[in-house]
């Protein structure tokens, strides 16, 4: 393969790769824990002042943020048996490509966008009832109309960009968190032994863990209650693991990290899918068409084929050429 060739020898090495299940799942917990107590660094260890404004907080998580996924990133470069230390070997070994680009962005971006067929129905509906109400008040479609929506897109997009929270949600944890959390990983645990199941329903456990320190948080906005905190953190790290199978799957399948990447950015913007609505049946039906159109085509639209020149005789980590 172009991008993998020579791979530094096939996943789920084992024993043979000189590296053990609990020593994969040693590093997976260490690079999980790493990751959250490095966001708390700068002022417990480095003694750091307190920052002055929201913006300088997460500049600095950026940093911490940044940080950790390097630090993973040599730490797996060290630990798992590769033979062939030459930087496109390394790069293949994350899924980091530049090849197959465009097919890594439509297609797991196209799939995933299914299961929000419930949201985008909902979305319809209001802007159908929107203009509705702007037509039946006198209004008129006129190019002064449509100038002004174009301009309220654009201020919209200058708003988002221009948002500290927006480059948290949208660049740098998908980044970072798919850094870690996948590309090295999953490696990591496939070259320990697991097998490629496994080591999808494995990885969420360790990107769920990361996400525990939210409890403290959630805990203060809670009042204080126990019990609610539990709750919602709870139905968060639900929706963690089951996205980050998902990411995972996308990584194992594609053998291109770009995949779990655009999805994960995708399903920060969209939030929790839309189930249903009072206001009207065509959500809910929406949501299960979607949901059908998202398993028939889960497998067909991740073939390793679509993504990679040849899927054979090739030596992979992700172990997507023998998947078929």
């Amino acid at each position: 393969m172009e991008q993998h060739e020579g791979g530094g020898g096939g996943g789920g090495g084992g024993a043979e790769g000189g590296l053990t299940k609990s020593a994969a799942v040693a590093a997976c917990t260490a690079m999980a824990v790493f990751y959250v107590a490095i966001l708390y660094s700068p002022t417990l260890v480095l003694r750091l002042p307190p920052p002055i404004s929201f913006k300088s907080y997460m500049i600095r998580r950026f940093v911490c943020a940044a940080v950790s996924s390097v630090v993973s990133l040599f730490a797996c470069f060290f630990i798992l048996p590769i033979t062939r230390r030459d930087a496109s070997n390394l790069f293949g070994v994350y899924g980091i490509r530049l090849d197959h680009t465009w097919q890594a962005l439509v297609f797991p971006l196209s799939l995933t966008s299914l299961m929000y067929s419930g949201s985008f129905a909902l979305k319809l509906l209001s802007m159908i009832q929107a203009s509705n109400e702007y037509l039946n008040s006198g209004g008129t479609v006129s190019v002064v109309c449509i100038k002004t929506i174009l301009w309220k897109i654009v201020d919209w997009v200058v708003s988002v960009t221009s948002s500290i929270s927006s480059w948290r949600n949208y660049f740098v944890a998908p980044l970072t968190e798919e850094l870690v959390f996948r590309a090295c990983m999953i490696p990591l645990l496939l070259c320990g032994g697991f097998s490629t199941y496994t080591a999808i329903f494995l990885c969420p456990i360790f990107f769920s863990l990361a996400h525990l320190n939210h409890l403290l948080e959630v805990y203060a906005q809670q009042n204080f209650s126990l019990v609610k905190a539990c709750l919602v953190v709870g139905l968060q790290l639900g929706y963690t693991v089951i996205f980050g199978a998902y990411a995972s799957f996308l990584l194992v399948r594609t053998g291109h990290l770009t995949a779990p990447l655009v999805a994960h950015i995708f399903c920060n913007f969209m939030g929790l899918p839309v189930i249903f609505s009072r206001r009207s049946g065509i959500v809910i039906v929406a949501f299960a068409l979607g949901m059908l159109s998202f398993l028939w085509m889960l497998f067909p639209l991740t073939a390793p084929q679509l993504y990679n020149t040849t899927t054979e005789k090739c030596s992979c980590w992700h172990g997507y050429c023998n998947w078929s």
